[in-house]
């Protein structure tokens, strides 16, 4: 197995399928905030940021696949998936157990050399309350399932990961 997801690292279909999955999930999220009038909250746009780090992996995985520069993508890929995976599970928290003492921001927090808030507000600029619930599905709220995908994005990087130490035949 660890071979295989070696070969599959070093080549661009496997990467391709990452960015598709990270623009469907993004697609998902506008459709929701513009379509549905859903608001997106701080911990929402943090987790929208760190989904866009997945994809940025992605598109340095496609870039070139048998180079070192798989090495920054599987590492980016990482640090995005767990960094999206304790931002859902942080959101959740908030959600399950809501306290006056355990809230998020008012406005999302971005480096001044990064301000994506302002470059791009109607994608990364936050109208809505971490604690109101406002989507279900299948018993899950919206962080719930962020949970269970970060959590594959972050199991599927480490195994990719680790076969990278795995001599392909």
């Amino acid at each position: 197995m660890m071979r295989f997801l070696n070969h599959c690292s070093q080549g661009r279909s496997a990467w391709l399928l990452m960015i598709l999955t990270a623009l469907i999930l993004e697609s998902s999220a506008l459709y929701f905030q513009h379509a549905m009038k859903l608001q997106p909250c701080v911990m929402c746009i943090y987790e929208r940021v760190a989904l866009f780090g997945v994809l940025g992996a992605g598109i340095l995985g496609v870039i070139s696949p048998k180079t070192p520069l798989r090495w920054l993508a599987i590492i980016l890929w990482t640090y995005s998936a767990w960094s999206g995976l304790q931002l859902a599970w942080e959101h959740t928290m908030m959600q399950l157990h809501p306290s006056p003492f355990n809230t998020c921001d008012f406005f999302v927090n971005f480096p001044s050399w990064l301000a994506l808030n302002q470059w791009l507000p109607s994608v990364f600029e936050a109208t809505g309350d971490c604690s109101v619930r406002q989507w279900q599905f299948l018993t899950l709220e919206m962080p719930q399932w962020l949970v269970g995908i970060f959590a594959a994005y972050l199991v599927t990087a480490v195994f990719v990961l680790i076969s990278q130490f795995f001599i392909r035949k």
